[in-house]
């Protein structure tokens, strides 16, 4: 009997744990908002692949800009509440702390390490610097909380200091990084390794789905896939590189016809992007196509009146086809404009031609990142 209340104890220990994420106001409106978005575009030239470049450690301000889906975790026993960004184009987790005195600290939750009772610190720093500010800061550990799972001896960033003025508005506290090991500053352990190595989900797997259109229900799910936010079946592609979740695309095309990455090329799965960002040449052939002009503010506008007459934009991916309408990859903004979706980068990179597929490919795609299989799986989102 007391062999069938242990196993009682394992089934329900690893579980599938569901974490509900709020789309709310984006990086960009926040700084508009705050009369500071003109000042600070000027001040940095945007290249989303800053994030993935092997010889930088600088993340450009381009990749946060329009991210809207956070959500909730806590660290600390009794527990500190903090939003965060769930990021799989990262590795760590970090949070501003109450060591850090910057205007982007006081303006969010700051953790205490003297109010919780299974904190313990450390000595090594952490360092991630972005295109107008970064954070420094110290490596601790302690609980963290995501949903019912309790990560037990998680190492986390506490930041002493975050200096430029973006992170004072962003609508966020941190991020919780979903990448691989290999790829985290400091050596520190992702939250979903401990995961894994701690029995907490039931699968080595997580799946992310984000609703379009401003609706509630965007979620991620540690252990499991639920297939009731997909149509058809799921199309497993492996993955080229296991640090960050990086797949073959066969090519892109408009019209029929290939209009980028006519090839193959590399593409990241990244929830920690928001727009879909490729090599200057290739998007900019997209945006001849679309009619988009730049702005002034550097942005990519589309007559609103056009996108009924735009086709899909159509990625094929380990030999199936991931169309993306026009309603997809163009959006509308709060003044009325239409703003292109894709964004182009001219930071060389150790692949001949990489793409990111940030959140307007997830909206429209539900999506399973595999560790068990080193896998990622796609299906049409409902």
């Amino acid at each position: 009997m007391r062999w069938l209340w242990l196993l009682g104890m394992v089934v329900v220990a690893r579980a599938m744990v569901r974490i509900k994420l709020h789309r709310g106001k984006s990086l960009r409106r926040a700084l508009l908002d705050g009369g500071v978005l003109g000042r600070i575009l000027l001040q940095q030239s945007p290249s989303p692949a800053a994030k993935y470049h092997p010889t930088t450690a600088t993340e450009p301000l381009a990749n946060y800009m329009d991210l809207e889906y956070v959500g909730t975790i806590s660290i600390g026993t009794p527990p500190q509440e903090f939003t965060v960004i769930f990021d799989t184009g990262s590795a760590n987790l970090w949070v501003p702390s109450v060591y850090c005195s910057s205007r982007a600290c006081t303006n969010h939750r700051r953790f205490d390490p003297a109010r919780s009772s299974t904190y313990r610190g450390t000595t090594t720093s952490v360092a991630t610097w972005y295109g107008t500010g970064s954070m420094v800061g110290v490596l601790g550990y302690d609980t963290v909380t995501v949903g019912n799972i309790q990560v037990q001896n998680q190492v986390f960033g506490l930041s002493q200091a975050e200096p430029g003025s973006f992170l004072a508005h962003a609508p966020f506290d941190g991020f919780l990084g979903l990448a691989f090991p290999n790829i985290s500053s400091s050596g520190a352990t992702p939250i979903f390794d401990n995961m894994m190595s701690q029995g907490l989900v039931s699968q080595d797997l997580f799946s992310i789905y984000l609703t379009p259109n401003k609706r509630n229900g965007s979620f991620v799910l540690f252990g499991g896939i639920d297939d009731t936010y997909f149509t058809g079946n799921l199309s497993w592609i492996p993955l080229t590189a296991q640090s960050y979740w990086q797949i073959k695309v066969d090519s892109i095309t408009m019209y029929g016809r290939p209009i980028a990455c006519p090839y193959g090329c590399q593409a990241i799965v990244d929830s920690g992007t928001s727009l879909l960002a490729g090599p200057t040449r290739s998007v900019g052939n997209i945006q001849y196509e679309m009619g988009a002009r730049r702005s002034a503010s550097g942005v990519y506008l589309v007559s609103c009146s056009f996108i009924r007459l735009l086709p899909d934009i159509v990625f094929v991916i380990a030999g199936t086809q991931f169309p993306l309408p026009p309603q997809a990859y163009i959006l509308q903004q709060e003044d009325g404009s239409c703003m292109s979706g894709f964004e182009g980068y001219t930071l060389p990179t150790a692949t001949s031609e990489l793409w990111i597929l940030g959140d307007i490919f997830l909206r429209h795609y539900y999506s399973v990142f595999d560790r068990a299989n080193g896998m990622v799986g796609l299906a049409p989102a409902v």
